[in-house]
This record gives C-alpha cells, sequence and structure tokens, in this order.
C-alpha cells in the first residue's frame, strides 16, 4: 500500500469513527441513550480507534514530510582554500549530515568549522561505513562526553 493510500483510508476512518462517536456521546448527553456496560465499551472504543487513526495519519503524514525534506538537493559547497578565511563544510554523502547537527557541533565549538571538520573526519576514519550524520551524531557525542 503507498503511502497516500494510507492516508486517504486513515482520513476516510477517522472521519466516520469521529461522527459516529459525537453522535453516540450527544445521544448519550441528551439522555437517549442509557448508560450502560455495552454503551461505555463502544464509547471507549470509539475513543480508542479514533485515537490510534489520528495518531498513525499524522504519524505517517510527518514521516511523508521528513522524507520529501530528506530528498531535496543539498547545494554543493566548495572546499576550502588557502585564500578563504573559513573553511566550508563538504558532506561525504549526497544528502551530506543534517544541518541540525552540524550547527550544534559548530555552535557547541563556538563557530570553529575547521575543528568541527576534524572531529568529523576522525569519527570517519575511526568508524568507517556509517551515514554522514552519524558521523556529526558521535563527534557531539564525543565532545559532550571530553567536557565533562
Amino acid at each position: 500500500m503507498g503511502p497516500k493510500l494510507i492516508i486517504i483510508i486513515a482520513t476516510t476512518i477517522l472521519l466516520f469513527t469521529g461522527l459516529l462517536l459525537g453522535y453516540v456521546l450527544s445521544q448519550l448527553v441528551l439522555g437517549f441513550l442509557g448508560l450502560n456496560l455495552l454503551t461505555f465499551l463502544g464509547t471507549f472504543s470509539l475513543i480508542v480507534i479514533f485515537g490510534t487513526l489520528y495518531y498513525v495519519l499524522f504519524w505517517e503524514l510527518r514521516r511523508q514530510s521528513n522524507q520529501i525534506k530528506g530528498n531535496r538537493p543539498q547545494p554543493a559547497t566548495q572546499p576550502a582554500t588557502e585564500s578563504t578565511t573559513q573553511p566550508t563544510l563538504k558532506p561525504t554523502t549526497p544528502r551530506g549530515a543534517d544541518s541540525r547537527l552540524q550547527n550544534k557541533l559548530i555552535s557547541m565549538l563556538d563557530g570553529d568549522i575547521a575543528a568541527a571538520e576534524r572531529l568529523v573526519a576522525q569519527a570517519r576514519q575511526n568508524y568507517p561505513g556509517f551515514p554522514e550524520s552519524w558521523y556529526w551524531e558521535r563527534a557531539i557525542a564525543d565532545l559532550e562526553r571530553d567536557r565533562r
């Protein structure tokens, strides 16, 4: 099943369950439906179904938006030259590392991009074969551990 089909089905069931739950609760409040074990369990199951579908639907939407963000092409960075005052970051994979992780490591190093690149390069050398964002996370964790 494709992600769009999951979203369509979940939305349809969520709307139907919401309408049914609203109807049952209104009948309970108005007194047309007596509160007994059957109506309690039915209402409770509708709430559970509604909550579960709500969670699944928005989890799927969030996952799709993260995939869309991850598939955007990263701007190419130029390698550092001697005339440049600050080196630039050049990811080793097409997707590159998460910019949030890069910014966090650089801010932990008070803006020292060269030091951040050295820490990540050292992690790449010590642990080959991992995704680019893992190296940035590893460098952050190593730096936090060393500062304790």
